[in-house]
């Protein structure tokens, strides 16, 4: 098959500045929309399951599998775990168990402020350090107990939908009819966790009147199987307990966020579409008048295969540079940006597959803008094609 020269599309571009914004301006609508959709959930995919480690249980109240903040079970609950279960982790003779509070708590950035703000808190000891290991303190130090401090999370001003130097150390959240004093900040990569604030378990236990509950308790496996603390809970009916792997839990979490994924992808396919359709009236009238070049080109001897091609080229190099331009702009604005959802926040994640579809999306832009102009083009008899006006 002879195909036209690839000059003949490149020039062919420059024939309509309205076509050509037009179709730039399609490309990088759609383009950009995937990008900011498939960032975003995959950035909400990644923080549900890497917050989970897999040798973590959680031990929460019954009936409240499918949400912590929901759950009460007795502040004694940790100790007899670890007086009753042998092969948990341990370190130096400490063991990975942590009791822990779960809760949303509306705060103020001053005592006289009108607007009231919903924060995450997790109430913990130190060994949550140990069960969670993602979490790493990176600037300040870690609150004490009986000194009303809070140890923020990366992503916990968006959560608050504040600004970041608002939780910056040294500046303080009011509830429970006091300040509380940010003493540090720290960092959980790619988990729920970043969005959250924590203070000491026994501090919120008092501001929450709830001396003689926490939410849940966290244990590392080392020896021991999950078979042991299923056993455990099933046994201690008193404590109305039930067991389940932290992978299971979040995995869980992902699955009651799937509507919310897909109300997103539907959001975009929608909002595309009209730009896909914009597009493609503008390309279909520039193309449907070049019947007679067509038609021309076949009597010299050009197949309608080649010339099919000819128009692939030129309809690519029309979406190519609006997609990579999406791209970029994707890159430099999106990657990392933290958006506020009701469990917290999520980081736009822009990583190799993600960047993938969206090249792929204008592909396809490109594709779809040709194929119904081709259509008319070189579906008439070449006598006919040649009378076109």
């Amino acid at each position: 098959m002879k195909l036209l020269p690839f000059e003949y599309a490149v020039r062919n571009l420059g024939r309509s500045r309205l076509r050509l914004a037009i179709g730039l301006a399609s490309s990088t609508l759609v383009v950009g929309l995937v990008l900011a959709a498939a960032g975003f959930v995959r950035g909400m995919h990644r923080s549900l399951h890497a917050t989970s480690s897999p040798d973590n249980v959680i031990l929460l109240g019954a009936g409240s599998e499918e949400s912590i903040e929901r759950s009460q079970i007795g502040s004694q609950v940790a100790g007899l775990v670890t007086a009753s279960i042998p092969g948990i982790r341990q370190r130096l003779g400490v063991p990975y168990v942590s009791p822990e509070v779960h809760m949303a708590v509306v705060v103020k950035l001053d005592q006289t402020a009108r607007q009231e703000l919903v924060a995450v808190l997790r109430g913990v000891t130190p060994t949550a350090f140990l069960v969670h290991p993602q979490v790493k303190i990176v600037e300040g130090r870690a609150p004490r107990p009986g000194h009303y401090e809070l140890l923020a999370g990366r992503l916990a001003y968006a959560r608050l939908g504040v600004r970041p130097e608002t939780l910056a150390i040294g500046r303080t959240l009011w509830f429970d009819n006091r300040a509380w004093t940010i003493v540090g900040r720290f960092d959980a990569p790619h988990t729920v966790m970043e969005a959250e604030i924590w203070c000491p378990l026994i501090d919120l236990q008092i501001a929450t009147r709830r001396e003689t509950t926490i939410s849940c308790v966290v244990l590392t496996l080392d020896q021991a199987a999950f078979a042991d603390v299923a056993a455990f809970a099933a046994r201690r009916l008193d404590l109305e307990l039930v067991a389940i792997r932290e992978k299971d839990y979040y995995a869980s979490l992902a699955r009651f966020y799937g509507p919310v994924r897909a109300m997103v992808w539907s959001t975009v396919m929608l909002i595309g579409l009209g730009g896909l359709f914009g597009g493609l009236n503008t390309m279909y009238a520039a193309f449907a008048a070049r019947v007679r070049e067509l038609a021309t080109l076949q009597t010299l001897g050009f197949s309608r295969a080649a010339i099919a091609v000819s128009f692939l080229q030129e309809s690519l190099l029309l979406c190519a540079p609006g997609a990579l331009l999406a791209a970029l702009a994707a890159l430099s604005l999106l990657d990392g940006l933290a958006v506020r959802v009701s469990m917290g926040a999520v980081a736009v994640k822009l990583d190799a597959p993600v960047l993938l579809s969206g090249l792929m999306a204008g592909a396809t832009v490109a594709v779809l803008g040709i194929l119904p102009p081709l259509w008319r083009c070189l579906r008439l008899p070449i006598v006919e094609a040649l009378r076109s006006p």
